[in-house]
């Protein structure tokens, strides 16, 4: 009687222990992820946006951001090195710890979809292009028809302003600056 009240109470033990971890392990996952939807290649159909940190080691780590469709397709794909993210900001903080770079990247996703990211209409009738502008003709398009936009950074000083193309069935940049 002895040994199974021992057997059970040592079950009991290992059975605690490991549905801690595994919640630590999902909540750790939780917050290297960040999903919200906005209305982006349709003026009223909601588009999935989604930013995470993919990979084990500081070394292979990404910060990957997609763009899903209202139809479920794939229509933007964004790949950022995280070291190249860092690189930009170590500089200017103390991040010698891998804790500190987590704590970082986890505040990054964070601000990744923050309301102001989100540009309605990307262009506004009155607005100009200038040498920030890669390509006129797309800077035009989103004049006339009043697609929404979105803005997100490479680094500290590096902005991506994208945009769905209509005429092209894609996004695509439409203004880069600092």
């Amino acid at each position: 009687m002895k040994r199974v009240i021992i057997a059970l109470s040592l079950a009991g033990l290992l059975g605690a222990c490991n549905s801690s971890v595994s919640e630590k392990k999902t909540d750790t996952n939780k917050e290297l992820k960040n999903t919200s939807t906005f209305a982006f290649s349709d003026k009223v159909k909601l588009d999935t946006f989604t930013v995470a940190i993919v990979g084990k080691n500081s070394k292979d780590r990404q910060l990957l951001f997609t763009i899903k469709s209202f139809e479920g397709k794939e229509i933007y794909r964004q790949e950022i090195k995280t070291s190249e993210l860092l690189k930009n900001y170590l500089a200017t903080a103390e991040m010698t710890k891998e804790s500190d770079k987590i704590k970082f990247l986890k505040e990054e996703i964070s601000y990744f979809f923050e309301e102001h990211h989100f540009l309605e209409p990307a262009v506004t009738a009155d607005e100009q292009p200038d040498k920030n502008v890669p390509d006129k003709a797309f800077y035009n398009e989103l004049k006339q028809n009043g697609l929404n936009g979105f803005d997100y950074r490479l680094g500290k000083d590096q902005n991506v302003y994208i945009a769905w193309s209509e005429k092209e069935k894609k996004v695509k940049v439409y203004y880069k600056c600092c």
